[in-house]
């Protein structure tokens, strides 16, 4: 591995890293049910790849294939959309002793391909390696560039005092390439970033206790998924929405536990939630086995169900009318024709005006 680190110019992360991480890592139950479709049925699921470990993140990379962060063994995995197989795109990417991070996201600009790194360093107990936190330009299989140290930055600038961390560094969750960078979500933190490609860092909007997780951008406007502080109620699992020269965030659609990503489809706004609260648990407990769900989601503030049965799915990437959902059990999930699980239900639609309200 050769890693050049030359930059070109509380509770909630524990709790977080628990609900994602905590259940063993084994095959799925069931198949993935249909959601709320025409006739009560919906888009199937089928199982395009699996074996993966410590996964967050996917993107679908410029030759059309899903691209995968393996946190646990740091790489990125090419998985091919139509047969499955599996090849190793970046290997030598730093790991994390904690339960959550390591390679936790990729993402291209062009074919040039970029991988957000959490967790890791000497801050972590037990770690000595000095890596940073940060994003890697992939120069090739095994070398890479930092063109910004998020860590570094963090413990620089730490949240407000009513932000309850413990991790100086925060626990860097998701980023989105948007028009000269990248946008960053800080689920320990609570806030947004913005990074750009000469590794300057700035901060786009602070949070309460909200936990943010997987976001999107449509031009100046974005979208982030929020897991909601524990426990984890349906009603501060959200998908919210915020201006970039206006950060001032708006509820786009709730009612579902633990949101991980939001992506734009063929046919609008989809999210993925991890299911449901086991009852009576610890804080941080996961989700029940298989509650896990696709959801479109609706210009009323509502979600619609396109599959249910997924084992805690963190991250959708689409594919004209077809979704890929990552697992935390290193599976991927191919649905197609998820457009059809929303179009009879009212307030659905492609690209509803409710989305954009009046930014």
């Amino acid at each position: 591995m050769r890693i050049r680190k030359t930059l070109l110019a509380g509770a909630t992360a524990a709790a977080l890293a628990l609900s994602i991480l905590s259940a063993p890592a084994a095959a799925s139950a069931s198949t993935p049910a249909g959601g709320h479709g025409p006739g009560g049925e919906g888009p199937v699921a089928a199982l395009l790849a699996s074996g993966m470990q410590g996964t967050i993140g996917s993107t679908i990379g410029p030759d059309g294939a899903l691209y995968v962060a393996e946190g646990k063994i740091g790489q990125i995995t090419r998985v091919d959309v139509r047969t499955g197989e599996k090849s190793a795109f970046a290997t030598g990417l730093p790991i994390t002793l904690l339960p959550l991070g390591g390679a936790i996201d990729v993402a291209f600009v062009g074919r040039t391909a970029y991988v957000l790194v959490t967790t890791v360093g000497d801050d972590i107990p037990g770690d000595t390696t000095n890596d940073v936190d940060g994003i890697y330009r992939v120069d090739d299989i095994d070398s890479f560039t930092v063109i910004a140290n998020l860590g570094d930055w963090s413990m620089e600038n730490p949240p407000p005092p009513d932000i309850d961390f413990f991790l100086a560094r925060g626990v860097q969750y998701a980023m989105q390439p948007i028009w000269g960078g990248f946008l960053v979500t800080d689920g320990h933190h609570n806030r947004v970033l913005k990074v750009s490609m000469s590794g300057d860092i700035s901060e786009v909007e602070q949070f309460g206790n909200v936990v943010p997780t997987g976001i999107t951008a449509l031009g100046p406007l974005v979208f982030m998924a929020e897991a909601g502080p524990v426990p984890h109620d349906p009603a501060t699992g959200k998908v919210v929405a915020f201006g970039l020269w206006n950060p001032q965030p708006r509820d786009v659609a709730s009612g579902y536990s633990v949101i991980t990503d939001v992506a734009f489809g063929a046919c609008g706004l989809y999210a993925v939630s991890q299911g449901d609260s086991p009852g009576e648990v610890p804080p941080g407990s996961p989700a029940l086995p298989d509650s896990g769900e696709l959801l479109k989601v609706n210009h009323d503030g509502t979600f619609a169900v396109v599959a249910q049965g997924l084992d805690l799915p963190t991250s959708v990437a689409f594919k004209r009318d077809t979704a890929y959902v990552l697992t935390l059990n290193g599976e991927v999930w191919k649905i197609d024709d998820v457009s059809s699980a929303g179009r009879h239900h009212r307030g659905s639609g492609c690209f509803a005006n409710g989305y954009f309200g009046d930014w």
